[in-house]
């Protein structure tokens, strides 16, 4: 057997399923894998999953797709490539409460905004409010990783980003109303999230288990987007996080609505399109977004969209 670690982007939620899946289903083991699936909980998101990918403390990340590009033009550590989208469709928002005055987004100039810190992220949420006519001037917190959410609940940040159909369905199941801001509604062509990175040398040195990996987890996602609510009970009785893991009837709803995101058009899993990258730098480089740690800016001609991604080992 194989020893692989995916370190997850999230404490255990839905947009996982399909990995929990296929280590209950059996799906690793097929494959002659011993997959051990890392929750940032184990240490309050002391590190990111990028970085334990970067370092090598883990094989495989999970983790939006700037994170790709941040780690690509970092000095201090390994470059990521992305080899599988979790999901084909951006079902994240930056959100305000509902009973707030925060009706769009140039409405959080002066407002505080919850960030995970993430190098690239606050530029992304200024940018967005200046697309709406407002200035960009927003009050950037970073409250702990996993306490983000309540922040946000209990009025000590405005606006956070969320995934709607995880934070979303939980709003609506404590009746909490929400006003989100999806960023292609205002001129963001977000990349793909999340995505699944790994450093380029364990690509190339471990490209068969890697292989047999991705081909596992492609069926475990398929089997969600055709099974979503018996995927559903798997991740409550499989995975160890949140009490909301314990909801059935949360889990089954939220896995409802992420269901249609997880294939392509032609049904497969993890495969990403060379335009939908491009589109990303150009934007993030067009808009000065994209530059070095020390602020330098990168133009979008000096990175090579074909070192984020590969779509190589879903073949």
């Amino acid at each position: 057997m194989s020893d692989i670690e995916l370190a997850l982007d999230w404490t255990p939620n839905t947009n996982h399923s399909g990995i929990y899946v296929a280590q209950a289903e059996g799906y690793y083991d097929d494959a002659g894998l011993d997959v051990q699936i890392r929750s940032p909980g184990e240490d309050d998101y002391e590190q990111t999953p990028a970085k334990r990918a970067a370092t090598g403390a883990s094989t495989l990340a999970i983790a939006p797709s700037e994170s790709a590009l941040s780690y690509h033009t970092h000095p201090d550590y390994e470059s990521l490539t992305a080899v599988a989208a979790v999901c084909q469709q951006d079902t994240s928002a930056i959100v305000a409460l509902g009973d707030s005055d925060i009706d769009r987004p140039a409405d959080l100039d002066g407002r505080t905004y919850a960030s995970y810190d993430a190098r690239f992220e606050d530029h992304i949420v200024e940018q967005l409010v200046r697309n709406d006519g407002g200035d960009g001037d927003i009050e950037i917190t970073t409250p702990p990783k996993l306490g983000i959410w309540n922040t946000l609940v209990d009025g000590e940040s405005d606006a956070t980003w969320v995934f709607m159909p995880w934070e979303g369905v939980l709003a609506e199941r404590d009746g909490i109303d929400l006003t989100p801001f999806y960023l292609d509604d205002y001129g963001v062509p977000y990349g793909y999230t999340p995505v699944m990175l790994a450093r380029p040398d364990t690509i190339e040195s471990r490209d068969e288990d890697l292989r047999r990996f991705l081909e596992a987890t492609g069926r475990g996602y398929e089997f969600a987007a055709e099974q979503p609510a018996e995927a559903a009970r798997i991740l409550g009785e499989t995975a160890e996080g949140p009490e909301t893991l314990d909801d059935h009837d949360f889990l089954v709803e939220s896995q409802r609505r992420l269901a249609n995101n997880y294939l392509t058009a032609d049904g497969a899993w993890g495969q990403m399109a060379a335009e939908r990258w491009a589109a990303f730098v150009e934007w993030l480089a067009d808009e000065d977004i994209l530059t070095t740690i020390d602020g330098d800016h990168i133009p979008a001609d000096e990175v090579d969209v074909a070192d984020l991604y590969t779509n190589d080992l879903l073949d």
